[in-house]
């Protein structure tokens, strides 16, 4: 699914689980969800499972929008003392539309427990007492922290305050809320298709031989200079960045963070924020940028550099690894709520890059990388750090153990499910008319409280015209799919699904326009008989049951591409 059509579905007010490979761009479709809202004066909540993915996004911990701390069970007495804090009645009450980031990273005992807090202080026995809820994460990340007597009483436990499993998605109210599920397949991250299919090698569970070997040729016993040091745990972190850090000549200077709120808020941001309260940096020091430059664009979270010197102000001017120059000025993470600033913290957007944890690189897209993964302990764990950097040039390895290549066996059969779901949902709101979508949109603003902003709609259509015709031209020019691909900087499936519009059109013949394009002959025929057979049941061409008839050897973009020559005879 694309970002496009995620949303699409967004918008139309459904529940919705967003996922996806790392680097797919789940955040920045939340991001161009946000602002669509706040155009049409709708304010969502907006929070994160943990401190640092509410940082990025500016919002709270999930756990402190709901009021249940760090509660690990919720009684009907904590409930009501929640629902007697006015603070959390009126974010509570007052929201309309509630995501969730890095879910991921909530169990999912806790997210029943949100669930309970949002259905009585609303008095709604819906899911989340009837808030449009919009999950975001992807569970082959790092999984909820859960001790084994925990895990051990959430497998046993099965009435709806608790769960029946670690995992949110195993949760009675994961069940009830019936997310429709919204599979990214855009990739922004990695732009080595080797690496990339290494990487979907580990989540299919299917790292053999030949992935380790592909490891092999990345092996380094040391970092070269200029790349960054993964490590499992913090204190092996601290101790190199100190150590590097003291080995420089020079003076060191300082920025102190400075902040403004209350207490707890500011407490919040501080743990959450990449950024040391206190920034110790000497000329000649590794560093990377903590925060998305959204104004100017100069840096992301993850851009990596030296401090060449200090300016007149005595600010840092680092030169990043790609050669360019940037004066580092401080920087602001904050908490809102309802369009206001409840607290914020300020400090220059860096921190020692010598070596940083694979747990605080989560949501980071690297250059390059040195790593190892030899103490590697958490299903996932392996997985985050390699697919942090964006090839396989980047990355450099010192040490691996078996857990590193290894997901969680649940997740993995899990995904093929999400997967499937995505595309039967795909398909569903693809056969939707755009005049029906734009009025079910504009009805979800209103119920929300806020206007429509036809505008906006009017300008993203004629935005999505010109992008089918950029693809029109280079089937013009009898480019195979995989080079259009390329050329576009899109995935194939995403190509597939332009053509799917020029051809429903009529702006291109399939059999005229996309007779260049290879298709073995044998596919095609059983392709064929098993998406004729459940049109004579169904007056239409659904991808799942023709799928499920051919097998998993059968992809659903070659099915989509078949059914294009198909509806065409």
């Amino acid at each position: 699914m694309t970002q496009q059509e995620a949303l699409v579905i967004l918008k139309s007010g459904a529940n919705v689980f967003l996922t996806g490979e790392p680097g797919s761009g789940k955040t920045h479709t939340i991001n161009q969800y946000v602002a669509y809202l706040r155009s049409c004066g709708v304010e969502p909540a907006i929070t994160a499972s943990t401190g640092i993915a509410a940082t990025h996004i500016g919002g709270y911990t999930i756990h402190s929008w709901s009021g249940i701390g760090v509660r690990r069970d919720l009684t009907k007495y904590d409930v009501d003392r929640i629902s007697q804090n006015r603070n959390v009645v009126r974010r509570v009450g007052n929201a309309r539309i509630l995501i969730i980031d890095e879910v991921s990273m909530l169990s999912a005992r806790t997210l029943a427990m949100v669930d309970a807090v949002c259905r009585e202080i609303r008095q709604n026995q819906q899911p989340f007492g009837g808030l449009q809820t919009v999950l975001v994460g992807d569970f082959f990340q790092l999984p909820p922290v859960s001790t084994r007597e925990e895990e051990k009483q959430e497998t046993l436990t099965h009435t709806r305050e608790n769960s029946r499993g670690l995992f949110a998605f195993s949760s009675n109210t994961w069940s009830a809320l019936n997310p429709i599920v919204c599979y990214l397949s855009e990739q922004h991250r990695q732009e080595d298709s080797v690496f990339l299919n290494f990487l979907s090698a580990i989540r299919r569970g299917e790292a053999s031989e030949k992935e380790r070997a592909l490891l092999r040729t990345r092996y380094s016993p040391t970092r070269k200079d200029g790349i960054a040091q993964l490590y499992s745990h913090n204190a092996d972190v601290d101790a190199e960045n100190a150590g590097e850090l003291e080995k420089l000549s020079g003076e060191t200077k300082t920025f102190a963070m400075e902040s403004r709120g209350p207490e707890k808020l500011v407490l919040s941001l501080k743990r959450g924020c990449l950024s040391p309260e206190t920034l110790s940096l000497k000329e000649g020091a590794r560093v990377m940028f903590t925060k998305n430059d959204v104004t100017m664009h100069r840096y992301a979270n993850g851009t990596l550099g030296v401090v060449t010197g200090f300016g007149e102000d005595g600010y840092p001017v680092v030169k990043t690894n790609s050669g360019k120059t940037i004066f580092a000025e401080p920087d602001e993470w904050r908490i809102e709520d309802g369009g206001r600033v409840l607290a914020r913290v300020t400090q220059i957007p860096l921190r020692l890059a010598w070596a940083m944890t694979v747990h605080k690189s989560q949501g980071m897209s690297l250059d390059a990388a040195h790593m190892d993964l030899s103490q590697t302990f958490e299903y996932g764990q392996g997985y985050v750090a390699l697919s942090r950097v964006r090839t396989l040039a980047g990355l450099s390895l010192s040490g691996l153990n078996q857990r590193a290549l290894e997901v969680h066996p649940e997740v993995r059969v899990k995904d093929e499910e999400f997967r499937t779901q995505s595309a039967q949902a795909r398909e569903r709101f693809g056969q939707i008319p755009a005049p029906e979508l734009q009025t079910l949109h504009a009805n979800f603003i209103r119920a929300c409280g806020g206007q429509p902003g036809m505008g906006r709609v009017a300008k993203n259509q004629k935005e999505k015209i010109s992008t089918y015709e950029t693809t029109k031209e280079l089937v013009s020019q009898k480019l195979p799919l995989k080079d259009m691909a390329k050329r576009r900087g899109l995935t194939v499936g995403t190509i597939i699904g332009h053509l799917e519009k020029l051809v429903a059109q009529k702006t291109i013949d399939p059999e005229c326009d996309l007779a260049h394009i290879n298709r073995d002959p044998t596919r095609f025929k059983e392709m064929k008989k098993a998406l004729e057979a459940v049109y004579k049941k169904e007056q239409k061409m659904p991808l799942t049951p023709a799928r499920a008839t051919l097998g998993e050897g059968y992809t659903y973009d070659e099915l989509r591409l078949a059914r294009l020559f198909i509806n065409n005879e």
